[in-house]
């Protein structure tokens, strides 16, 4: 079960010291589409992350490993895929490797690639429930082999004693090994981004007022 941050109590930080550490961080992508309001909470958001790994750093020590979902690279190359990308975590990770921590592939491209063009196809709003259950079914065993595959990779170069960093979006379905210690990084603008981007979705469902509706709000009765 993850650890929740804000409830690690000081007494209880020295066990935390031994054995393997994951600091699991929900992966949240910029939209330049989006109003400058979002920008903001999005920029906040990862300025709260740095700052919560880096006070349990001073706790538990600095981080060893980094893994990225959607990046089958490691070291160097791993950074230049991040920048086509264009996500926030680039600074993050490379603060990091500056200061030792290596980054490590947990993706396998091939079965990457898969999944990837399964979503496409059922992204195209099929027809046919026969051909949407079939390619819901590979696109199923896909993700499944997928988080099997990461789930293993991460046991394989996290060592004992060792912290590692997984920037990850929430709906997974990895299955960490049971002695890795998970603690999820959430910080408050966590929630604030999320609420304001259910409003968001919500308002752009909402079908454009007309003139006469715009009007009896401006002029209550």
């Amino acid at each position: 079960m993850a650890e929740e941050l804000g409830k690690i109590e000081k007494p209880l930080v020295e066990d935390f010291r031994g054995g393997r550490k994951l600091y699991f961080v929900p992966l949240i992508f910029s939209n330049s589409d989006l109003p400058q309001e979002f920008g903001e909470k999005y920029n906040r958001y990862w300025d709260q992350v740095e700052s919560q790994i880096t006070g349990l750093e001073l706790k538990l020590g600095s981080v060893n490993r980094i893994y990225h979902e959607l990046i089958p690279q490691s070291g160097d190359e791993a950074v230049n895929s991040l920048k086509q990308l264009k996500v926030s975590s680039l600074s993050l990770i490379q603060s990091r490797m500056s200061r030792g921590a290596m980054f490590e592939s947990a993706e396998d491209q091939t079965i990457l690639e898969e999944l990837m063009d399964w979503s496409r196809c059922l992204s195209l709003g099929l027809q046919s429930q026969k051909v949407f259950s079939t390619v819901y079914g590979f696109y199923t065993e896909a993700n499944k082999t997928r988080s099997e595959i990461i789930a293993k990779k991460i046991n394989e170069s996290l060592k004992e004693n060792e912290s590692g960093i997984l920037i990850m979006g929430e709906g997974h379905h990895v299955q960490f090994p049971s002695d890795i210690r998970i603690f999820y990084i959430s910080p408050p603008s966590l929630d604030e981004l999320k609420r304001w981007m259910r409003d968001f979705e919500d308002q752009s469902k909402k079908p454009p007022q007309t003139e006469a509706e715009a009007h009896s709000e401006d002029n209550p009765q």
